[in-house]
């Protein structure tokens, strides 16, 4: 069995996790704060607290997970807090994926987050797919672990 970490797992991380459910993945949602664990629990997620400005805090949640989705394109905080997240926070967790089983990442988040994403998937040859809003998260895992980058 497959299992997805979902990083920033609100609305649309948990229904996102409760199609891979239902597709027959085992499934790990995070939420910065304790609070957020019900709603992530009540979905039939695992629960975890994870913060994207902590990146340790999601790499010790990998180790048995082949796709990791970081859906940060409504992270709150500062222009600072954010520009880190975005940054070179998430250059860091990507450079210690490669030492992991995760086999690759759906993003959502900033252009620069999505140039680092590509950056990433130039050197160290990480499946990569940056998705929108309105896209089909399902079908963006599908994607990646293909091997198809976008």
């Amino acid at each position: 069995m497959a299992r997805a970490l979902i990083v920033g797992c609100g609305c649309r991380g948990r229904e996102l996790g409760r199609e891979l459910l239902a597709e027959g993945w085992a499934v790990r949602g995070t939420s910065r704060r304790s609070e957020g664990l019900a709603a992530i629990e009540a979905a039939g997620l695992e629960p975890a607290i994870a913060d994207p400005d902590r990146p340790a805090t999601i790499l010790e949640l990998v180790a048995d997970v082949a796709v990791l989705v970081l859906l940060l394109g409504n992270a709150s905080g500062s222009e600072q807090e954010l520009g880190a997240i975005h940054g070179p926070r998430l250059e860091r967790l990507l450079e210690r994926l490669v030492e992991t089983a995760v086999r690759g990442v759906v993003y959502e988040g900033t252009e620069a987050g999505e140039e680092i994403m590509r950056a990433a998937a130039r050197t160290w040859r990480i499946p990569v797919v940056s998705v929108g809003q309105g896209d089909d998260l399902a079908a963006a895992v599908g994607r990646v672990l293909a091997g198809r980058r976008t």
